[in-house]
């Protein structure tokens, strides 16, 4: 009898144990479904805020695993399906795009949508074939973000969702992570003084290439990034995105030897003129616990999404080459996830395999990957678009791995990109047998906010699988862009794309000599002023964009691009200035080199006017947004003279970085550039009058100490712009076009 009463019993709780089971499930699929919706309706009422009644929100299930998106028009309404808040976003941007003609990017948006919104005329559906698609690079958070309050950050989470982008690299506030844990094992806020950086540089700080540089760092910094870091993966999740965050590689601070001195540490250096850094070897016990004790630390404060950033000698050589070494050292990286996160996930740049190929021959690659199981790694190919890595190392080894698009080098401001690269890239990847595990797509640039249409161009792959035909793509990009079909704009963009846009002979896009630090020759080490175009022929695009100009259209986007294009026009213009000025100086005639001389900066001071007319290209702002951090005027200096550092000597007076992140930007033209060739010219002219050889290396050395002593400075930049961007524009137009075209009559030397 017994026997047969337990059996019931057991029957009973079996089927309550289901019961529940199914009621749990229930209520997460409810409450995704539920987070899907608001999280859409949020999104589209930030950004089209009139117009958000006329769209309704719902969720979709998807066939693939993957993110799908469905659009029709019923009684009035514009209906967005989406199986993820990023897959509604996407959702959205495509009927922005494709039928009410708009745009949303950095440098300028259209949102002129009409009274009555355009009607679908049949359901649209698109699936994805990338789980992934990945944005940002450590030195994006620098170069770009390094001043970002929460306002600035929500824009950009809204475009990276509008943009189909679900992998952001999420890094901000890491220094607070690393504070808490210090501190837990005994570590003295003066221990620790040398070791943060100051917020201009964690890029480099985080990826152990430096210490301390540009700081002490305050701890209302680290506190108020904290919350500001839940502020980022909090909205970044309920858009559906995992972010990535980071981990441990063994950057330790110097006062680890002092509080345990048996420790097996390693002194490294990045040989850009910082010290040592410290890096505990991944043999030593303590790494593991180091690595589970940040991995905690974080998932308390930030949570997680199992997917952590790490990278091994970034731009540090190894100490040996041997295969056996490297595999254990991937091995013990990633148990110290593990340990910290059974579920972890290694997301690693390639960007060692690219930046140092003679290092990272077959054997290294291999060894170093092929220690981690294959579902715990996805390999981040960095700048596909330039040299597809993946092509030579077997699809990385079998690994999961993302097409990514780098294009923009510190910052730098000039007309670039891979126009016609990045169009077939994506689509030839992923159809190409050889990919092996092709997973996903992204953005991997050093910084942001300029040559909008490369980014667009990209994210375009997002929802297809066949290459892009620019012939087509092209003029509806102008179109959202300026918001009408315009002839003569669609002609200027095939010369940009035929000019600025083709991606040829240079690695990434050209400076202008205005921003090297002066000399006689036609280009520095961090001011490469080749193009990849004979500079008469961007000059079409320049004379189309002008007769636009005259006819008044006035969106963001036009005002941007027409500022862009005839900025650089003038950039490189000043080379030809200067070859006369040069040409004049070896020729002895005084007369003609301050005339050339004065035109030059007379040009310098052209384009400081010319940019103060867009905010995105002033000092200013970013002096301003670093400033803002401030708690006290210690902190508000600090944080101005790591925003001054970065974009000129980004380092101290003796750094062979200097110019690596210049800016052609209103503020810094007139102030820095303009002064600097000031007085090179003078010491010129000086040396020229009294019939003796100029002191250039003397002329080296004190104007990197005039450097220094403007990056220790404080002086407020205009924030806000001053003049009308068509107007100024056509001004300088009625100014150089002519000198421009007689001066490329014949061939321009040096290109």
């Amino acid at each position: 009898m017994a026997t047969h009463s337990k059996a019931p019993l057991r029957f009973r709780r079996l089927k309550a144990a289901i019961l529940f089971c199914l009621l749990l499930s229930l209520t997460a699929t409810a409450i995704q479904a539920q987070t899907i919706i608001s999280s859409g309706k949020s999104l589209i009422s930030r950004v089209i805020p009139s117009h958000a009644v006329h769209f309704e929100v719902q969720e979709l299930t998807s066939s693939s695993g993957k993110d799908e998106f469905e659009i029709e028009s019923i009684n009035g309404k514009i209906i967005l399906r989406g199986t993820s808040g990023v897959a509604v976003a996407s959702a959205l941007y495509h009927y922005l795009t494709e039928y009410a003609h708009c745009q949303i990017t950095w440098n300028g948006s259209n949102l002129a949508l009409p009274e009555n919104l355009p009607t679908v005329p049949a359901r649209i559906h698109k699936a994805t074939v990338y789980q992934y698609r990945y944005n940002l690079n450590y030195c994006t958070f620098n170069y770009s973000m390094s001043w970002w309050d929460w306002e600035r950050w929500q824009k950009e989470i809204d475009w990276m969702a509008l943009h189909g982008i679900n992998m952001p690299l999420a890094i901000t506030g890491e220094e607070y992570t690393w504070l808490q844990v210090y501190r837990d094992m005994g570590f003295t806020d003066d221990d620790l003084k040398d070791f943060f950086s100051g917020p201009a540089y964690f890029g480099w700080f985080w990826m152990g290439n430096l210490d301390g540089w540009g700081g002490p760092l305050p701890l209302s910094w680290m506190e108020s990034h904290k919350t500001l870091q839940q502020q980022i993966v909090r909205r970044e999740r309920e858009l559906g995105m995992k972010p990535v965050l980071p981990a441990f590689t063994g950057h330790v601070p110097a006062a680890f030897r002092k509080k345990y001195p048996n420790a097996q540490l390693k002194a490294t250096n990045w040989n850009n003129g910082f010290g040592d850094t410290y890096i505990l070897d991944s043999q030593d016990p303590l790494f593991a616990e180091l690595g589970k004790r940040f991995l905690d630390k974080q998932k308390e404060l930030y949570g997680t999404d199992h997917l952590y950033s790490a990278d091994t000698f970034n731009e540090n050589e190894p100490p040996t080459d041997d295969p056996a070494y490297l595999s254990k050292l991937s091995d013990r990286i990633y148990e110290g996830m593990r340990q910290g996160d059974p579920e972890a996930v290694w997301v690693m740049q390639g960007w060692l395999f690219y930046s140092d190929r003679k290092f990272w021959k077959a054997p290294q690659i291999e060894a170093l990957l092929n220690a981690v199981p294959d579902d715990r790694m996805i390999l981040l190919d960095l700048a596909a678009e330039i040299e597809p890595v993946w092509k030579r190392t077997g699809a990385f080894y079998g690994k999961p791995w993302i097409w990514n698009m780098l294009n923009n080098f510190g910052g730098n401001v000039n007309l670039f990109g891979r126009l016609d690269g990045v169009a077939q890239g994506p689509a030839a990847a992923w159809n190409d047998p050889a990919k092996k595990r092709m997973e996903g797509i992204g953005l991997t640039m050093e910084a942001i906010e300029q040559n909008p249409v490369i980014y667009e161009l990209t994210m375009d792959h997002t929802w297809r699988t066949t290459p892009i035909e620019l012939d087509e793509w092209l003029p509806l990009y102008a179109r959202n862009r300026y918001g009408k079909a315009d002839p003569d704009l669609e002609k200027a963009w095939q010369v940009l794309r035929r000019t600025a846009y083709n991606g040829k002979d240079i690695r990434d896009g050209a400076e202008s000599i205005v921003t090297g630090r002066p000399t006689l020759d036609s280009s520095t080490v961090w001011t490469r002023t080749r193009l990849n175009y004979a500079p008469q022929e961007l000059l079409p695009a320049w004379d189309l964009f002008m007769n636009a100009a005259r006819q008044g259209p006035v969106t963001d986007g036009f005002l941007y691009d027409l500022t862009d294009i005839s900025r650089q026009v003038l950039a490189n213009y000043a080379l030809v200035l200067q070859k006369r000025w040069v040409t004049a100086y070896r020729g002895g005639d005084r007369a003609a080199f301050a005339k050339h001389s004065r035109a030059f900066l007379g040009l310098i001071s052209d384009m400081d006017e010319l940019l103060a007319t867009q905010k995105d290209f002033m000092l200013g702002p970013w002096i301003a947004s670093a400033r803002k951090w401030g708690t006290n005027d210690a902190e508000k200096a600090l944080y101005e003279q790591n925003a001054r550092d970065l974009i000129t000597l980004w380092g101290d007076a003796k750094s062979p970085l200097h110019e690596y992140s210049n800016r052609q930007w209103s503020g810094l033209l007139n102030d820095f550039y303009k002064v600097r060739w000031e007085k090179f010219f003078a010491m010129v002219s000086g040396a020229m009058d009294k019939g003796r050889e100029p002191d250039f290396k003397g002329f080296e050395e004190s104007i990197a100490q005039w450097e220094w002593e403007w990056v220790k400075t404080q002086k407020d930049f205009p924030i806000i712009p001053k003049g009308k961007s068509g107007d100024v524009a056509l001004k300088m137009y009625s100014k150089y076009s002519r000198q421009i075209k007689d001066s490329y009559s014949g061939r321009l030397e040096g290109n």
